[in-house]
């Protein structure tokens, strides 16, 4: 799990094609720091795995390398990264740590393109206090965007200003520009995004009640849900009635 809170902007160092999939190479001392075999950081958004071993990373360069397979290669924009190229990078959080963004898994829902970028005012010096961006939103996620919801933009946790059918705006403070890529990402380019996780446990719960009975489920199996109306078990009033018994009202 990660918060979507970017820790340090990152470099993309070197990207070795193998097969259909890639191992890339990234630079970031501050993710570095204590990373061990096997831990997880979030690129971009994307939950990888720290492949180095123990010796490579003892040497202190700062840097660390990830295999990124072709699924993950066509469901990202992680496909796209050249060496050079900047990354949001984020290390997964601590049990018990402060959680300043929202619940982040590093699962990319779908990827994005930014739309327009419309400045807000500017300070006394002229510097930009916020800005307005505006992303395309798939239709196969679009369900699950409201308005001060949260969305994680290539790893960065931000809050929804407009969720319209077809794409959606966040407004950006001058630290999230200047710490994140969403500075610098240029209209037509694309970005990864993930949508609230729990919008989607809470889908899933409703339709769970609505399905119709799974294959192989019998009758008596069904009545042992519990009844809405006044939380006992169904199936306790189906046996203390006279199985003739038919009067109306009785859960059969």
């Amino acid at each position: 799990m990660f918060t979507g809170i970017i820790e340090e902007l990152g470099e993309v160092v070197s990207i070795e094609e193998i097969g259909e999939s890639s191992r890339i190479r990234l630079r970031g001392p501050v993710v570095c720091e204590g990373a061990r075999h096997g831990d997880s950081i979030a690129v971009n958004g994307v939950c990888l795995t720290v492949v180095d071993t123990p010796e490579e990373l003892a040497l202190g360069t700062g840097e660390f390398s990830a295999d990124v397979m072709a699924e993950t290669l066509h469901r990202s924009s992680l496909g796209e990264l050249k060496p050079g190229g900047r990354v949001n990078l984020e290390r997964a959080m601590a049990l018990g740590a402060r959680l300043g963004g929202h619940l982040v898994q590093g699962h990319v829902d779908a990827t994005g393109r930014l739309l327009s970028r419309e400045p807000g005012e500017r300070d006394a010096a002229g510097e930009l206090r916020w800005e307005v961006l505006r992303f395309s939103l798939p239709d196969s996620v679009s369900r699950y965007l409201v308005e001060k919801g949260s969305i994680t933009v290539d790893g960065v946790s931000l809050t929804v200003v407009e969720a319209a059918r077809d794409s959606f705006t966040v407004s950006l403070i001058p630290a999230t520009l200047a710490l994140t890529t969403l500075g610098t990402r240029a209209v037509g380019e694309s970005v990864n995004l993930e949508v609230d996780v729990l919008a989607k446990y809470v889908e899933r719960l409703l339709e769970a009640r609505t399905l119709p009975p799974l294959p192989g489920v019998d009758a008596p199996h069904a009545a042992n849900a519990v009844d809405a109306t006044n939380g006992t078990n169904a199936t306790n009033a189906t046996n203390s009635a006279d199985p003739a018994d038919d009067t109306p009202g009785e859960q059969r």
